[in-house]
């Protein structure tokens, strides 16, 4: 069994999803197919051609590039106008400094100017989830300790806000409820302790992998012993953490290596602390529920 955190994280953004994130985004803009906007459709001439530029308006790390040529896609089969050309300068996971050039686009106006916002929306979202990410990469860099994101993310959103994560140098943690257990509190409770919810999903999903939240020695000692190889240290103090850690790497010349996440009250400022105590990863919410977006445009020459 491999725990999420173990897997590759190169993965694309997934097309099939893209897709539909697309089309649900033009419905909201446009109303149902073929849908309309008002001011372009009644201002410019449908023949109109133009030629233009996605490009930052501040330094970021970039994301979600492919969803200019999805949204262009779309828009033109909407209206059944010919796609726009579009050619990337640059590619998800590049540093990008203010005023650099995304994307070159050029060619019917109805369709540039109706895609502008989804695709800038989308764009603007990634790169500010990704860009976010690499601020904690930047952070852990030397100490051995990864980055990873949660299941915080804005409904419909996911797959993208973990693509971002992956393309900011962080890592990706379960997708969802289906693919790994994480055994918290209330489940702690509710099987009356930690061994009984270890034991209760080795039972009923035995092929998902474990993952147990601890919140001190005693329960450690229990996930442990109950066969769990990663915990999820839960609020702890610097000290607390370190001392866990400690206990945890001595045994493991009898129990194997067991992955050690620090969660809860994670900051920037005190990163590298948290590393200090020898965890494995920091999983930090913030990336995919409070990054602000990067400030990109679609300018007209």
């Amino acid at each position: 069994m491999t725990h999420p955190e173990e897997r590759p994280q190169d993965a694309p953004l997934d097309a099939a999803w893209l897709a539909r994130i697309v089309h649900t985004s033009l419905d909201e803009d446009l109303g149902p197919v073929p849908g309309r906007d008002v001011t372009t459709q009644a201002t410019i001439p449908a023949g109109s051609r133009v030629a233009g530029v996605v490009a930052t308006r501040e330094a970021c790390v970039l994301a979600g590039v492919d969803a200019i040529e999805e949204t262009m896609r779309q828009v033109a089969e909407r209206l059944g106008l010919p796609k726009p050309v579009v050619t990337p300068e640059a590619a998800d996971g590049d540093r990008l400094a203010p005023g650099a050039v995304v994307a070159r686009i050029e060619g019917a106006g109805h369709v540039v100017l109706i895609a502008e916002r989804t695709l800038l929306n989308l764009l603007s979202r990634a790169s500010g989830v990704a860009t976010h990410t690499s601020r904690w990469v930047d952070a852990l860099a030397g100490t051995g300790a990864r980055v990873l994101d949660t299941r915080k993310t804005t409904p419909g959103l996911r797959e993208l806000d973990k693509y971002a994560v992956r393309m900011g140098g962080g890592v990706n943690k379960r997708m969802g409820l289906f693919d790994c257990a994480m055994v918290k509190d209330n489940h702690i409770v509710a099987a009356g302790s930690v061994a009984g919810a270890i034991g209760r999903i080795r039972e009923r999903f035995p092929e998902v992998p474990v993952q147990v939240e601890v919140e001190g020695v005693p329960q450690a000692r229990e996930a442990i012993a109950a066969g769990a190889r990663f915990l999820m240290l839960d609020n702890m103090g610097a000290d607390a953490m370190a001392a866990l850690v400690a206990e945890v790497r001595a045994g493991e010349a009898a129990t194997g290596k067991v992955w050690l996440e620090a969660t809860g009250g994670l900051t920037l400022a005190n990163a590298r602390d948290v590393a200090a105590t020898g965890v494995d990863f920091m999983s930090v919410g913030a990336l995919t529920h409070s990054s602000p977006i990067v400030d990109l445009g679609l300018d007209l020459a």
